[in-house]
């Protein structure tokens, strides 16, 4: 159908030659008008979905060849200055003022977005609100945003490792917590710690190290939040545009001593698919006299 659709738009309609979604969350179009097309006064991007309709500013501009071409940033989700889209598919629409009349053309996405290679990759969610943008084309071939309601997640926010205590501070994305608690789990140990609300909606959990000595020679503990009525969600990284988060989100490791045990070595870190883990290891000296 696109392949119909396409030959007999081209002089009609506005063709994207070059059109992502960056960083999760922020649409860029170039897109070359057609020839009959003036230079308006103004234009805009019109977003539409249903009864949902926004509107945003576009750059309108002539090249040395006399081609008249549009340049679009448009922040998506409900930061400042962002389209606060909701799920479904939205239709595009050009809107040029030429005077007292309105232009109408519709956006041509003759090659779908290819993602690129390389040690980051597109981001799949938007880092704010966690909601999820991609580029589509209709039948005809005409730009389409498709947005989705964010996965629940649990983000971590900070990791504060002392000679005492480990803290963290996370939040949570498209889930809701009912009387939520932290797990740690570690072969056949749990550990239950109480959460603390910040401002702006995250969490914070304190756990002694007293309570993390390792049963072996290396535990590791995998670090959930759980809440009634709802599954549990392991706590990591995930809204970023890293291929390996275990090889770039690093952190440091220490040596600590919890009141009345060994020394041993924490190591707070991410797993391949980005999930924090906390290894908790002993000492080698304190392993020989063992």
């Amino acid at each position: 159908m696109v392949r119909v659709f396409l030959p007999r738009r081209i002089g009609r309609a506005a063709v994207l030659q070059y059109a992502q979604v960056l960083d999760g969350h922020t649409m860029n179009l170039h897109a070359e008008l057609p020839d009959s097309a003036p230079l308006g006064e103004s234009a805009e991007l019109e977003l539409k979905h249903g009864r949902q309709v926004f509107r945003t500013p576009v750059r309108l501009y002539e090249d040395r060849e006399d081609r008249l071409l549009m340049d679009a940033a448009v922040l998506l989700g409900a930061g400042p200055g962002g389209l606060s889209l909701t799920s479904g598919r939205w239709k595009t629409t050009l809107l040029m003022q030429d005077g007292r009349r309105t232009r109408k053309y519709k956006l041509l996405l003759v090659e779908p977005p290819v993602p690129y290679a390389g040690p980051t990759k597109p981001m799949s969610a938007s880092p704010v609100d966690g909601l999820r943008h991609r580029l589509g084309r209709t039948v005809a071939g005409s730009l389409t945003v498709v947005t989705s309601n964010p996965k629940p997640l649990a983000e971590v926010v900070r990791i504060d490792l002392s000679h005492s205590m480990l803290v963290l501070d996370f939040r949570t994305v498209g889930a809701r917590l009912e009387e939520p608690w932290a797990e740690f789990t570690a072969s056949r140990r749990r550990l239950q710690r109480p959460l603390e609300a910040l401002p702006g909606g995250a969490w914070r959990v304190v756990v002694p190290l007293e309570e993390m000595p390792p049963a072996r020679a290396t535990d590791h503990w995998d670090v959930a939040v759980a809440s009634k009525g709802s599954r549990a969600l392991r706590i990591g990284r995930r809204l970023h545009d890293v291929r390996n988060p275990m090889r770039v989100f690093t952190i440091n490791k220490g040596v600590v001593a919890p009141r009345g045990l060994a020394p041993m070595i924490v190591h707070p870190r991410y797993t391949a698919a980005g999930n924090l883990r906390v290894t908790c290891s002993r000492m080698p000296e304190a392993g020989r006299r063992a």
